[in-house]
């Protein structure tokens, strides 16, 4: 409880507590890095799973998934941020923990989808493995998993 504590009274903290302003860009940051996963990741998934194929898989990885970790790093940075104006509250919030749940899953599907063979060969061009095709399909549920527990926090 001391750590929670001393995360509710860092400077960054207590600055957001004491400025709306610093606040809303904070939070609007974090709503950006979460549009840039989503508005990478989900048109990404929907290619690797076959939904959408006029584009090549090649050509669009690159810029995807620079995007997606650009908006993974903004959302946890400033995730984290927002997290230490109220540490105590969010971790009684069944949402949130549902959220970092599914956020801990996310990442590590990214993981292993990047470590997976098949996934290296779709890059190379050939026809994504049925494993790929799964992992995506748990990256679409996941992240958009994320978006409604995150929205469900400030309901409870």
């Amino acid at each position: 409880m001391e750590l929670i504590a001393a995360l509710g009274g860092w400077p960054g903290a207590r600055w957001l507590q004491g400025s709306a302003t610093a606040y809303l860009i904070v939070s609007a940051t974090h709503i950006l890095g979460i549009g840039l996963v989503l508005g990478a990741v989900l048109p990404l998934d929907a290619r690797l799973i076959g939904l959408v194929r006029a584009v090549p898989i090649p050509l669009l990885v690159p810029f995807l998934t620079r995007a997606a970790a650009l908006g993974v790093v903004l959302a946890l940075s400033t995730g984290l941020w927002l997290f230490t104006v109220r540490p105590g509250e969010y971790l009684a919030n069944a949402a949130f923990l549902i959220k970092m749940g599914l956020l801990a899953l996310a990442l590590a599907n990214i993981g292993w989808q990047h470590a997976s063979g098949g996934y290296r060969a779709a890059l190379a061009g050939r026809p994504p493995t049925a494993g790929v095709k799964l992992r995506a399909l748990a990256s679409m549920g996941l992240w958009l998993g994320l978006l409604l527990a995150g929205r469900w926090i400030g309901f409870l």
